[in-house]
């Protein structure tokens, strides 16, 4: 569906074509440069911008979901079962609000941590170019994810106040290959969730194309970070391999208990205390977790940061 009069993408094509690039990178063992100069010719030709894309005015339809159901936390429990069509309904919405905002709080640590790691870098090369982009292509999600949250349930989630502060040392403390995996970690994630959404016609379209801008855009950011997370553990002894490991492990855990807040569930008018109780048992829940980050799992083993104390965490989160 188009909004407005904005050249159409085919969205499969161009992620098909992002994806056979980076395997030629692979392939080719091309190092931050040579990655960078090739996702800002990419950045040019498919950057969207929902501001202009969506708009925002049209009414929602009542009947369509925020997110497909089968990835809200509930789908396959007694509490789900129990609901009426519009409450599922209301509740997805508010789930995918809540994983917009928490979102928006870890895309804020992400522009620091980049903009930190190329203070003074080599303003000539394009790997300090492209990420200027990726800082200013997340300015554009957290807007894009603020403005559909705001017409969507017209509240704000956050993550737990013990949990933002440690989110604050995170981006004070991280550097190198814990700040680019951390961000990877957050990005791949939610990256198959999107995609698992934004061609389900029972979700509100404006979302759809909140998570197909959002996929086409993030894909560049995953292969940059992936890039950084390589170079920068080349070499690295077995202690710091070990600290990072955990590190990343650690965040991710917080990450991912973090998307859907309490919060959501009484917005949505649900008990939260049943609620957390039915979603902490939900095994369909925990399965789609864990397929979202089949992907993210390989590559911290290939680059050796899937080390046993690091699986613990994960493994916590269900995501391993």
């Amino acid at each position: 569906m188009r909004w407005n009069n904005v050249p159409e993408v085919n969205m499969t094509a161009a992620i098909e074509r992002e994806n056979a690039g980076d395997n030629l990178i692979s392939l080719q063992d091309s190092g931050a440069e040579q990655v960078s100069e090739r996702l800002l010719r990419s950045a040019a030709r498919l950057s969207r911008n929902a501001m202009t894309e969506i708009d925002w005015s049209l009414p929602m339809d009542p009947d369509k979901y925020g997110c497909s159901p089968e990835w809200s936390s509930l789908y396959g429990t007694d509490y789900w079962d129990e609901l009426t069509h519009e409450q599922r309904v209301d509740l997805t919405r508010h789930e995918f609000a809540s994983i917009m905002n928490i979102g928006i709080w870890f895309e804020m640590i992400l522009q620091e941590m980049v903009l930190r790691d190329q203070y003074v870098g080599d303003y000539h090369s394009s790997e300090f170019q492209f990420a200027l982009v990726e800082i200013a292509d997340e300015c554009r999600h957290s807007l894009m994810f603020a403005k559909a949250s705001e017409k969507m349930v017209g509240t704000s989630y956050h993550p737990h106040p013990k949990i933002a502060q440690l989110g604050k040392s995170f981006k004070l403390l991280a550097r190198n290959e814990v700040a680019y995996a951390g961000i990877l970690v957050a990005e791949e994630v939610l990256d198959v969730f999107q995609r698992g959404c934004m061609r389900d016609e029972r979700v509100l379209p404006f979302i759809r194309t909140v998570n197909e801008i959002h996929v086409l855009e993030e894909s560049r950011h995953m292969k940059f970070a992936r890039e950084q997370v390589r170079e920068s553990v080349d070499g690295i002894g077995w202690a710091r391999r070990q600290f990072s490991a955990l590190s990343v492990a650690a965040g991710a855990y917080l990450i991912v208990s973090s998307l859907i807040q309490p919060k959501a569930y009484a917005d949505a008018g649900l008990d939260v205390k049943r609620a957390l109780a039915e979603r902490r048992d939900n095994g369909h829940f925990h399965s789609m977790i864990r397929s979202s980050c089949g992907h993210l799992m390989e590559f911290l083993d290939e680059v050796g940061l899937l080390t046993k104390p690091a699986m613990h965490y994960y493994r916590k989160a269900h995501m391993i």
